[in-house]
């Protein structure tokens, strides 16, 4: 019984997180950290305001849950210094403003 109540947890976390992804990010927060710590380098890399980064056809990230791996791994390489809950707030702006993963 106790396995079964356990698997129906995991499962009922996994469908929450799937229904509102980057559910505790601020996305108005998430686009000042964005804009301070992100525009430059994608700048760099595709020209313009560096939205293509996110606006591309053949963009490489396809779920939230890449997409978080994705700020974090930025984070880390560009040394932001960002807190879990600051990746949190960029993955709600962008989520917002480009991905609209549900």
């Amino acid at each position: 019984m106790k396995i079964l109540t356990l698997l129906f947890a995991a499962a009922t976390l996994a469908t929450a997180a799937q229904a509102a992804p980057f559910a505790k990010g601020d996305p108005k927060a998430g686009k000042v950290l964005h804009d301070k710590s992100c525009t430059s380098c994608h700048v760099g890399m595709f020209g313009g305001d560096g939205s293509k980064m996110y606006t591309r056809p053949d963009r490489k990230t396809k779920t939230a849950q890449q997409l978080a791996a994705r700020i974090a791994g930025c984070n880390a390489n560009t040394g932001a210094g960002w807190f879990p809950e600051d990746e949190a707030h960029v993955g709600a702006y962008l989520n917002q403003q480009y991905y609209k993963f549900k």
